[in-house]
C-alpha cells in the first residue's frame, strides 16, 4: 500500500466528513467565459503628444543606457500586469489567486512540460501492470480539441460543455461514492481545493489523500490520475491531455502525479458516458480495483 493505515484511516474520516456537505449543497452553475486577454495598447490623441514628449525629453537629456532601461521597464510592468490578469482570470484552483501564487507558478513554468500530447512513457514496474481501457477501446473524439491555458489552474477556454452534463456527472459521481462507501467518498478536490473530488479510501497508487478525480465547477473539465496505457489512449483518442507539471524535474518533487491527466469538459449525453468511462479506468489506477459506475439513467 502506498498509504499506512493510519493514514488512510485519517483520509476516510475526513471523506466523511465532508461528503455530507458537499452531497447536501450543489454549486450554482457558473456561465463564465474564462477570458485570456492579450497584450494591447489603445492610445488616444493625449497620450500619444504625451508619451512622444516624454521620449524627447529622456533622449535630450538622459543618458541612452537610461532611457533604454526605463522603456524596458515599462515594457515588462505592462506585460506582466497583462499575464497576471490572465492568471486570476482562470479562477480558483490549487494555487493561490495572489501576486505570490503567481510568482510561484511562473517558476513552475521554467520546468513545464512542452508538449501535453506526448504520452507518457510506458512503466514496467508500474502496479496494476496494465489499463483496462484496452477491454473496450474509446471512441475517438469529434472535432477539434479545446483550448487549454494554464498550470495550475489548467482550464479550457472553450468548448465548456453544457450545464445539465456537468449536474449528471455531479450526481453520477455522489452516487459513486455512497454506493461504494467502503472503498471511495467523496468531498473537496485535495489537489484543486476546490471543486467535488472522487477519493479510494486505501489506494494503491498515492495521489492526494488517494484522489482519483475532481470536476472543476467553472468550464466543467476534470483532473484525474491514469495507467500511463490508459493516459495514452485518452490522448490519443483526443479525450484529454497531459497536464504541464507531469514533466520530470530533478531538483525538486513536482507537485502532481506523472499520471495527472485534464479530461475535456463533456459536451453531450454521449461524450458523459465516455468521460465516466474514463473515470472508471482512473478508479482502476489509483485502487487497482474495476468499480463501475451507474449512470442512474442519465445517458
Amino acid at each position: 500500500m502506498a498509504m499506512s493505515l493510519t493514514q488512510a484511516d485519517l483520509s476516510a474520516q475526513s471523506l466523511v466528513t465532508e461528503s455530507s456537505s458537499v452531497e447536501s449543497t450543489t454549486p450554482p452553475y457558473f456561465s463564465v467565459t474564462i477570458k485570456q486577454d492579450s497584450l494591447t495598447l489603445t492610445l488616444d490623441g493625449p497620450t500619444i503628444f504625451i508619451l512622444s514628449a516624454s521620449l524627447i525629453f529622456c533622449i535630450q537629456f538622459l543618458q541612452p543606457a537610461t532611457v533604454a532601461v526605463v522603456i524596458g521597464l515599462a515594457t515588462a510592468v505592462l506585460f506582466v500586469h497583462n499575464d497576471y490578469q490572465n492568471f486570476i482570470n482562470l479562477g480558483p484552483g490549487g494555487t493561490p489567486s495572489t501576486f505570490s501564487g503567481y510568482v510561484r507558478i511562473n517558476w513552475l513554468k521554467l520546468w513545464a512540460l512542452r508538449d501535453p500530447f506526448d504520452p507518457l512513457p510506458s512503466d514496467q514496474t508500474a502496479q496494476p501492470t496494465s489499463g483496462i481501457l484496452h477491454k473496450k477501446p474509446l471512441p475517438y473524439r469529434c472535432g477539434p480539441r479545446p483550448a487549454v491555458v494554464g498550470i495550475a489552474p489548467q482550464r479550457q477556454v472553450n468548448q465548456f460543455g453544457s450545464r445539465e452534463c456537468y449536474l449528471a456527472l455531479r450526481r453520477i459521481l455522489e452516487n459513486h461514492g455512497l454506493v461504494h462507501t467502503e472503498e471511495l467518498g467523496i468531498g473537496t478536490s485535495c489537489f484543486e481545493k476546490h471543486g467535488l473530488g472522487l477519493f479510494a479510501r486505501y489506494p494503491v497508487n498515492n495521489t492526494c489523500q488517494g484522489e482519483i478525480c475532481h470536476v472543476h465547477n467553472s468550464d466543467h473539465s476534470l483532473h484525474l490520475n491514469l495507467h500511463p496505457e490508459d493516459a495514452k489512449e485518452v490522448i490519443q483518442k483526443g479525450w484529454g491531455q497531459r497536464h504541464p507539471l507531469t514533466s520530470r524535474c530533478f531538483l525538486f518533487k513536482m507537485p502532481v502525479p506523472r499520471q495527472f491527466t485534464m479530461v475535456y469538459a463533456p459536451r453531450t449525453r454521449d461524450e458523459l458516458k465516455v468521460v465516466c468511462q474514463i473515470i472508471e479506468a482512473a478508479g482502476w489506477w489509483v485502487i487497482a480495483k474495476e468499480i463501475r459506475m451507474d449512470l442512474l439513467g442519465e445517458i
